[in-house]
């Protein structure tokens, strides 16, 4: 992608063939439906090379079309001085940054990438069984967090942490995914430096992840979250001291003009033991192929 940018930027200053024509000379309406193609990143590019590129790069039909056809519905959540009198172009790049709505609790906005929406949504939303009483839970503030803050448990024997939320999502199909991290961290001299005195209980059962749709589709796995003979998890991540992702399932909304309720959660409530050492931050709902298409993105940039 870069080599094409700069044999465009060549062009646009100097001829095509030989003749006196150059890419300035293209009418705004075809680059407009060149753009149609293309991804934001690569349209704001494209915009810098000449006044006809800079021109169908702001026009509101075409991002329009990288709106997703709800984008009224995420507006909604913020006031309308806001967003009133912007352009397509403008709106774009609001709820390209996160809207926070639900007290803050959740946040939704569109990947820059595609225009798709994803959604995070915080421990503090959720119903946690003992998150009350200190005696089991505390909450511990973080710049790990989008949220600033997670959920960390001591010590308890029945572990249940449920969440809801109900969203206008368009048509698409969707993941949802448990960010978990075991054991305490902190700062210590400008260093990160994890405890694991809390750590145990999570490898003598599986907690259950589950998600319930609305519409009747249901999801669920069940994965140990500590186990001292295999120091990674199935996907090669270190299960100690970092963020893990658990992915409970993917979903699929196929109408957007009707509000999806997500029901999710993660249990282990065998009381035969007790379990603690555990830091719940959020759970996130993104497209499913979201991951693998930025990761080719970055490679042809």
């Amino acid at each position: 992608m870069g080599a094409s940018f700069s044999i465009l930027a060549e062009g646009s200053n100097g001829s095509i063939n030989g003749g006196s024509a150059g890419l300035g000379d293209i009418p705004e309406s075809c680059v407009a439906c060149v753009f149609l193609y293309l991804t934001p990143p690569e349209i704001c590019k494209l915009a810098r090379l000449n006044h006809a590129f800079r021109g169908a790069a702001s026009a509101d039909s075409l991002w329009e079309s990288k709106l997703p056809t709800n984008y009224q519905d995420l507006l909604d959540l913020m006031p309308p001085e806001r967003y009133r009198n912007l352009s397509k172009k403008d709106i774009f790049a609001l709820l390209s940054r996160p809207v926070p709505f639900d007290d803050g609790k959740k946040e939704v906005w569109l990947d820059k990438l595609t225009g798709r929406v994803c959604m995070s949504i915080s421990a503090k939303s959720m119903s946690i069984t003992g998150i009350e009483d200190r005696r089991y839970w505390n909450w511990i503030a973080t710049e790990e967090s989008r949220f600033q803050a997670v959920a960390y448990l001591q010590q308890i024997w029945w572990f249940e942490v449920d969440g809801l939320v109900k969203f206008h999502f368009p048509a698409d199909i969707y993941t949802l995914s448990f960010r978990i991290h075991l054991g305490r961290y902190n700062k210590r001299l400008g260093r990160r430096v994890c405890s694991y005195e809390h750590n145990h209980g999570w490898d003598i059962k599986p907690v259950k992840f589950e998600i319930r749709l609305s519409d009747g589709q249901h999801f669920f796995i069940e994965r140990y979250l500590d186990d001292t003979l295999h120091e990674v998890d199935t996907y090669g991540n270190q299960k100690r001291g970092c963020w893990i992702e658990y992915k409970v399932g993917d979903f699929v909304v196929e109408d957007s003009n009707r509000a999806t309720e997500v029901r999710f959660s993660m249990k282990q409530i065998d009381c035969t033991h007790s379990k603690g050492g555990l830091c719940v931050d959020s759970v996130s709902i993104v497209p499913r192929d979201l991951k693998v298409l930025r990761r080719r993105s970055n490679k042809v940039i």
